[in-house]
This record gives C-alpha cells, sequence and structure tokens, in this order.
C-alpha cells in the first residue's frame, strides 16, 4: 500500500477528487499517465482499479478542457455501479453525472445530455441516441469503454467509437478490460476497432501490483454421478447417435459419436445451409435433425452438469413447445421420441440430489463454519439451477440469488434495483452466500469473498478469469471447480485452464511488446491525428507527439500539487437535432426504432451529410420526404405474407397510400422466386397488386449496403433536386367506411374483397346485400351457386 514517509495512508490530490477519497496507487498513476497521453488500452488484472484509472483520466480531462465525459459499460448493473463510484469520488455535482440505460425516455436523455458533465450508460443506448440524432459526441473529451473486448463485430462498442472519432473534436480514448483477447491478433483487433494506438499493460507480477494481490489457488472437486443419471444420459445419447446417423447419409458429418465437438456441429451447421442455399431439398431436412441433436445435447449436459431438476424444467419447456401453434417439427419429434420419453419418466422419477449440490453444501459448511468466513459467491451457467441451488442451500444458509434481468427459459429475471438491493446487501454483510449467474462476472464490485466455487467449468478463458477475480484482492482467496466425472464437465475444465495459461502468456508477452504492437496499429489504422476536428493538434486531442516529445498538458503526477488552478467554465454539450446549419448540404432520413435491428440506419447515420431521426413510426418504415415513405420487407418477410395467411404488408400498404402520396415498397435480398415453394405466378400476382391495386412503387435491393445506398438516393433527390422537406404525418388510421364496408361482406363464408366488392357494387349496400334472394345474388359477376347458397345459409340460418 502506498503511504507517506511517516506511515499514513497517501491519498490523490486534485481539484475535481474527493479529498483523501482515492488511494494512491504508483501503478495506477502510471496506466492513468499513459492513457492520458493517447489512445489508450489499458489492461489491469480484475479487482486491481482498472475504474479508477479511468477515473484520473476523466479528472484530468475535464478540468484542463471541460467538456463532456462519456463512460461506457455492458450491463445495468455495472453502470449503475460505477455512477455510484464517480459520484462518491468526484466533486462534480451528483446530478451533473447521468445514468443512461433502456430506463430512461429518449426524450429525457437528450435533456439530460445537455446538462451532464458525465455520462455512464449502456452502449446500445447511446448507439440509438447517435443514430436518432438525439446526442452528439462533438464535446465529449473522454471516452471510456469498460470491458472493451467486446468491441468486436457489429457490438454497438466499434460504431460508438467510430462516431466519436470522427465527430469529437478533442477526442480521447480508453479501452478496459482485465482480459482483452486469447492472442495478439485478438487484441489487435480491438484495438483498431476503437482506435487505440498504445496498450499498456500490468500484470500481477509487476512489483507496483503485487503489493495489493495474493496467490489463488485453484482447486478442483470430482464427483461420480448417480446411476440414474446415467442412465437418463445414455438414454438421450441413444438419440443422438441416430440423428448423427440421419446426418452422416447427407454426407454433412464423418460420426456419430454424441461426445462431438460444438466446432464439429457448427461445421455441419455451415455445410447443412449450403444445400438450401442450393435450393436442395436435404438442407432443410438435415437443418430440422441438427436442431433435435442440438437440443439433445442441452439435455445431455443439464444431466450431466446442472442437476435432474434443471433436465426437468427444460423437458417442460421442450413439450410446450411442441404443443404451440406453428411448432418445429425439431420440437415435435423430439418430445415424441420413445427413448425420449422414457428419459422425461427417469427424470419425473428421480427423487435425489444431483451430487454435485451436496458437495456445494459440503465446501459451504468448511468455508463459513468452520473456516470462519463470511462471504462465498457461487457461479452456475444455468438460471434454473441458479434458483434450485438458492432453494437447497437456504435450508443451511442465508442465501439469495443474482440473476440477469427479464425472462429467460421460463425463469423470473431480477430488475435493476432488485439486483443493486442485492449487491448492496451483499455487501453489507447481510447475507453470505450470493448465487450467481454469469450477471457477475464482468466488472461488478462484488466484496471480498473468502471462497468463489464454480458449479461447472467456464470454458472460455476471459470469464474464468473474471470469475476468480472475485477473490484474493486483499486475503488469499479460495477457487473451487466442481466436475462431474466422465462428463463435458472435464473436457470444459482442461480447456479453461489451457486458455487461461494462454491468455496469461498473452498477457505477459504483450507487456513485453506493448511498444511493438502500438507501432503496428499506427501503421494498420488510420492516423489519430486525421480524427481530429478542423484546427485541433494532436496535442489538444490527447495524442502523443510523433517525435515522442512532451505534449501540452500536464502530466498526472501533477495530481499531488495543492496550488491546482480551479476547474474552468465549460461550455454546454452539443444537442443533436433535426436542423441543420446546412440545410442545403445535408438530408434528414426519418428511421422506425423497430428498423434498429438491420445495420442500415446505422451505416446511414456514418455518412457525412445525411442526418439521421428515430421514432417510432405507425406507418412505413423509413421516411424520405413529406410525400415518400418506404416499407422495407426482407424476400423472407415478403413471402411470408403469401404463405402464412398474413395480410399484414397489404394493410400497411394501406396506410402508406392514404399518408403518403408516393409510397414505395422495398423488397431486399436475392432469391424472391427460389427462396421457398411459392409458385412464382403467386409473387408476381403479389407484386402486380401493389403496383396496379394500391399504385406504390415496387423497388428491388441486393442486400442492407445496397438497402442504405437507395434510401441515401432517395432522401437526396426528394429533399436537394426537388427541394421537399421531411414531414412525418398520418398513424395508422381506422378503416374507411368503404373498407369497412367490403370487411363485413368479405367475412360472409369467407368470400374474400374481391367479391365484397362485386356485391357492394351491384346492391349498393351491405343491408342490401344481406337481404338478397339467393337468385338475385347470382345475378353479381363471380357469384355461383355455391357462394350464393353458402351466402343465405350464413345470413339466413338461426343462430345455435
Amino acid at each position: 500500500m502506498a503511504a507517506t514517509d511517516d506511515g499514513e495512508q497517501a491519498y490523490v490530490d486534485h481539484p475535481l477528487l474527493e479529498p483523501g477519497f482515492i488511494e494512491q496507487r504508483r501503478y495506477q498513476l502510471q496506466l492513468a499517465n499513459d492513457a492520458r497521453d493517447a489512445h489508450t488500452l489499458v489492461c489491469l488484472p480484475t479487482g486491481l482499479g482498472k475504474t479508477t484509472v479511468s477515473l484520473l483520466v476523466t479528472a484530468e480531462r475535464l478540468h484542463e478542457g471541460g467538456g463532456t465525459a462519456l463512460f461506457l459499460a455492458p450491463t445495468k448493473p455495472l453502470v449503475q455501479q460505477h455512477a455510484e463510484f464517480y459520484r462518491e469520488a468526484l466533486t462534480i455535482p451528483d446530478d451533473e453525472i447521468t445514468i443512461f440505460t433502456g430506463e430512461v425516455r429518449p426524450d429525457d436523455r437528450a435533456e439530460l445530455w445537455a446538462d451532464s458533465r458525465i455520462v455512464i450508460a449502456t452502449p446500445q443506448v447511446v448507439e440509438n441516441d447517435l443514430i436518432g440524432g438525439r446526442i452528439s459526441l462533438a464535446d465529449v473529451t473522454h471516452l471510456t469503454f469498460d470491458e472493451c473486448h467486446r468491441a468486436t463485430g457489429d457490438y454497438a462498442y466499434v460504431y460508438i467509437a467510430e462516431r466519436y472519432h470522427a465527430d469529437a473534436e478533442s477526442p480521447l480514448v480508453t479501452g478496459m478490460s482485465a482480459s482483452p483477447g486469447g492472442d495478439e491478433e485478438a487484441i489487435r483487433t480491438v484495438c483498431e476497432n476503437l482506435g487505440l494506438s498504445e496498450v499498456a499493460v500490468m500484470t500481477e507480477d509487476d512489483a507496483d501490483v503485487a503489493d495489493y494481490t495474493h496467490d489463488t489457488e485453484v482447486e478442483w472437486e470430482r464427483v461420480t454421478l448417480p446411476d440414474e443419471v446415467l442412465e437418463i444420459r445414455d438414454a438421450l445419447n441413444e438419440v443422438i447417435t441416430d440423428r448423427l446417423e440421419r446426418l452422416k447419409e447427407l454426407g454433412v458429418t464423418n460420426t456419430t459419436s454424441p461426445d462431438l465437438s460444438q466446432r464439429d456441429l457448427n461445421r455441419m451447421r455451415g455445410q447443412l445451409q449450403d444445400l438450401i442455399d442450393a435450393d436442395q431439398s436435404e438442407g432443410y431436412e438435415g437443418m430440422s435433425v441438427h436442431a433435435e441433436v442440438m437440443k439433445l445435447r442441452r439435455a445431455v449436459e443439464l444431466a450431466e452438469t446442472q442437476s435432474v431438476e434443471s433436465l426437468r424444467r427444460y423437458f417442460e419447456r421442450q413439450r410446450n413447445a411442441a404443443r404451440a401453434s406453428g411448432a418445429s417439427k425439431a420440437s415435435q419429434r423430439l418430445v415424441s421420441e420413445p427413448k425420449v420419453r422414457e428419459a422425461m419418466r427417469k427424470a419425473e422419477a428421480f427423487d435425489d440430489l444431483h451430487p454435485k449440490f451436496r458437495q456445494t453444501r459440503v465446501l459451504l459448511a468448511q468455508t463459513l463454519g468452520i473456516g470462519g468466513g463470511e462471504r462465498v459467491i457461487v457461479f452456475t451457467e444455468s438460471r434454473d439451477t441458479a434458483e434450485a441451488l438458492t432453494d437447497f442451500l437456504s435450508e443451511s444458509f442465508d442465501v439469495r440469488r443474482f440473476v440477469g434481468q427479464g425472462d429467460k427459459e421460463g425463469s423470473d429475471g431480477m430488475s435493476q434495483n432488485e439486483q443493486g438491493e442485492t449487491l448492496d446487501a451483499f455487501r453489507a454483510g447481510e447475507f453470505e452466500v450470493l448465487v450467481s449467474t454469469s450477471v457477475a462476472e464482468e466488472g461488478l464490485d462484488v466484496p471480498e469473498v473468502d471462497l468463489v466455487l464454480f458449479y461447472e467449468p467456464v470454458p472460455t478463458a476471459i470469464r474464468s478469469i473474471q470469475r476468480k477475480g472475485r477473490t484474493g484482492r486483499q486475503d488469499e482467496g479460495r477457487v473451487v471447480v466442481l466436475m462431474a466425472e466422465d462428463t463435458r464437465d472435464e473436457a470444459f475444465f482442461w480447456i479453461s485452464r489451457r486458455r487461461e495459461q494462454e491468455m496469461e502468456d498473452e498477457l505477459t508477452a504483450l507487456k513485453g511488446v506493448a511498444d511493438e504492437v502500438a507501432a503496428e496499429l499506427d501503421d494498420s489504422q488510420t492516423a489519430l491525428d486525421s480524427f481530429d476536428g478542423p484546427g485541433t493538434t494532436a496535442a489538444e486531442s490527447g495524442a502523443t507527439e510523433a517525435d515522442g516529445g512532451a505534449t501540452a498538458q500536464p502530466g498526472l503526477a501533477d495530481f499531488g500539487d495543492e496550488t491546482a488552478d480551479d476547474d474552468p467554465d465549460r461550455d454546454d454539450a452539443v444537442v443533436a437535432t433535426a436542423e441543420t446549419d446546412e440545410a442545403d448540404e445535408t438530408v434528414e432520413i426519418v428511421v422506425d426504432q423497430r428498423e434498429l435491428d438491420s445495420v442500415i440506419a446505422r451505416d446511414l447515420s456514418t455518412r457525412e451529410g445525411i442526418e439521421t431521426r428515430l421514432e417510432t413510426l405507425a406507418v412505413g418504415d423509413y421516411v424520405v420526404s413529406d410525400r415518400v415513405a418506404v416499407e422495407r420487407k426482407t424476400v423472407a418477410d415478403f413471402l411470408d405474407t403469401l404463405t402464412g395467411g398474413d395480410r399484414s404488408l397489404f394493410e400497411q400498404v394501406g396506410d402508406l397510400v392514404r399518408h403518403y402520396a408516393r409510397p414505395v415498397v422495398l423488397i431486399e435480398g436475392a432469391g424472391l422466386y427460389e427462396e421457398r415453394n411459392v409458385h412464382p405466378d403467386a409473387i408476381r400476382g403479389a407484386l402486380a397488386s401493389l403496383t396496379v391495386d394500391f399504385g406504390v412503387s415496387v423497388l428491388r435491393t441486393e442486400g442492407e449496403d445496397d438497402t442504405a445506398d437507395l434510401l441515401a438516393v432517395l432522401a437526396g433527390r426528394e429533399q436537394t433536386t426537388r427541394d421537399r422537406t421531411v414531414s412525418v404525418h398520418g398513424e395508422k388510421s381506422a378503416k374507411t367506411l368503404a373498407e369497412q364496408q367490403e370487411y363485413v361482406v368479405g367475412a360472409i363464408a369467407d368470400i374474400g374483397p374481391v367479391t365484397a366488392r362485386s356485391l357492394l357494387e351491384h346492391f349498393g349496400s351491405v343491408e342490401t346485400v344481406m337481404t338478397a334472394r339467393e337468385e338475385d345474388l347470382l345475378e353479381v359477376d363471380g357469384v355461383g351457386e355455391v357462394t350464393a347458397s353458402r351466402i343465405r345459409d350464413v345470413v339466413g340460418s338461426e343462430y345455435r
């Protein structure tokens, strides 16, 4: 522990930090110095204060340059926790440190953003606000990505980083993770996606860090499964073998062993998809069998590694799914298979506990009773198991569960308030055992514990490291992993050990070659200077000078200077609006909230000259002017309207026609006539109806990128070339009187809208149609003897 010469504890002194709150730790100050000077990946073992490093950088940036700081964390509990820490640590008023999650209304977020100096948020909310034009990153002077190893693929971190570097006047990015990736390439990918140019690493081998850590020995305890559970497993494995035989006949696998790897199953799925893409019916058949294998393997995993109670709940969900309308063939075959039904009966008859339950109780008794410990965390992969364990352990200990929000697999989740209250109670010592799913793995500051118990091994290095980080911070801790013998547990355990060692080796190696990695990043991505706004120097943006010389800003060593200047005034943050100062050069596209599932809105929002605005549109998916609205349908969505009896497309088009002069239906994707067994003439008929009957323009695009291009052209043509404004008008309206009349008559004996129109045109009113004689009905075009008889039968028969 850092201390003064007279043995007293030393604290960081800074105008924006509460006196006597942040302990001086040399490694944290060094990492903060590194992160202040450049866009930096900060790697530090879990529990050693990565958040403090970011806090120090934020305090310095706000003090020196003003603006706003944005801190992103992947889950709501993490956001809440970080906000509490920042409010305790900083002299900034609490109401200027704002939380942004989905529970805060979008309109409120836009207003709060303008009044906040620090915003702590989930990335999905910020992504939506950027796409919707509700906020601007121009004034953000420090952006932190917590658990930044998530910055891959389409995760929101990647998009936000791109927007930040493009929009911010003085950007500085800090990425934080205890486990940034399993190899150098993965780490480089994270850095490139976030625009990071430097890597700062501290490991537990560093002297400054070692003072705050203790060795954490990992023990594993083997348990033997009872014969009844083995019989359930063997029955399910027989069915898996049978289904793999079918897949082998299709040529997508060479093995029928039920112990095949997930990688093999993924490869099989890819080959089946290739068959489907080639329009071969065997592909659809094989995909259904593959889905059945996946369900069976999940059942085996629950029996072997979780509990028979979890298996029973899983079987019940499968039975309910098979009974539901539109159930898949895989679900129906699964519950009707004799050997699966036999396994179900044995699971129902099993009245004992999985041996892991008793072993968990023994370990808790040793730790909390004999050992005199105070707190234990039990991690499990299954919410069902978390609930069953909580009930079982509550007979002997004071236990609470900690799971994610919402409903999952039929189990109730926890609200954000419930999560916060549970952690607060655990910290306060109000109960001794926390049974948690993966929600507590990433970065949650749960208190020091005496034992971390893995109910099952974790097959990923990232999650294993994060879990073990919950113990061994201040005192020696204990980590125990339960393994069911001769099951997937053992395989997962050895995979986890291997990957974890590889990651530790990689972090150690990364520390040694951090300069080389940074040089490679500089060579492989755009120079950081190019991200700065006009007139902004590299030093002003927080980037290091090219020659490695001193930067324009003071270092964090100045935190100890009691003569530091007071916090300067700052301008209010810029709030994005629908208007623009360059209306003649910028076009606006209004996007329906439900379109955020695609990347189109994200793509459009990054394009120069285009502003996007999110709305909950009652009519259309995109609005590009006062007269043009677009209803987007993928090929699959469009064909669903033809095969499932779903008329929603034509109802949507009817609303478009009533409210926009130039409505557009956009069909996205290839293979309109090859996607499934729909006769080409049926497709052509639907297209003809849209064009002729509704007067709608039908346009085709190849994919999401093509759709974004087309929308940009439509908006530009309407707003720039034709000087039209964007106007969102109309709601999904009630049917017109004529439409209601057609609906009433069309419902008679299911005669449909075409015949209904003929009848109404002939007789003039619904009442006359209802009272018409059968011979009068026969005079109407399209009405034959059968139809006339059915109409009279429905209208004139006594109701019983």
